[in-house]
């Protein structure tokens, strides 16, 4: 039975700069991500996403674009170097790999709670998450945000803001792998079509659910 990959669970495992607030540092960051959380309606932009083992030396990058409307909707699609979508409907989450021609689902609830997919498409990060600001460092203000329960894929996810946007989205795992989303053309609070949310299996693709 095909799981899906780290790397994705990293976005619900994942799952999105922003116009916020003021740029300002220290706690008024955690404040911040609390504001795009409550404000940020919908969104799309562009990414970048880099996976690195534990043990720094291996790399993986891939990139596409990603949409989400708030309550749990959201659709990754990753164009390089193969492609993949990755879709929640507000009642499931659908991986489809072209390549083996297969579609996983599984229930919303098991894919988003404590997850970073939480911060993109969830109603609120508190009290799933603790939230505590960290140094600015590269050019960002960072936020870490620490699952309270302590059996979920990840340990912890950092969330950095450039100015008035939200810029990259770090998360390690369990295993001491880091995945890290830099996002770029973002654009809040538009209208993002209801269809886009919407999967329907291939025709012929094998589907496994979980």
């Amino acid at each position: 039975m095909k799981t899906f990959p780290v790397g994705r669970r990293a976005l619900l495992l994942a799952a999105t700069g922003l116009a916020l607030a003021p740029a300002a540092r220290g706690q008024d960051a955690v404040e911040r991500l609390r504001a795009f959380v409550r404000d940020t309606r919908s969104g799309q932009a562009q990414f970048t996403q880099t996976v690195t083992s534990p043990d720094g030396q291996r790399r993986r990058t891939s990139s596409g674009e990603f949409a989400f409307a708030r309550p749990d909707r959201f659709r990754f699609v990753y164009r390089k170097p193969f492609e993949q979508t990755l879709v929640s409907d507000g009642r499931k989450v659908w991986l489809h790999d072209p390549d083996l021609n297969q579609v996983s689902s599984r229930a919303l609830g098991q894919a988003l709670a404590s997850t970073p997919a939480a911060l993109l498409a969830g109603g609120a990060l508190e009290p799933a998450f603790s939230l505590s600001a960290e140094p600015a460092a590269d050019g960002l203000d960072w936020v870490r945000a620490t699952p309270q329960a302590r059996d979920g894929a990840f340990q912890w996810m950092r969330v950095g803001f450039r100015g008035n946007e939200l810029a990259v989205i770090e998360v390690q795992d369990g295993f001491g792998q880091r995945t890290r989303l830099a996002f770029t053309r973002f654009e809040a609070n538009v209208a993002v079509p209801p269809e886009r949310f919407r999967f329907v299996v291939p025709p012929g693709a094998d589907l496994v659910e979980q």
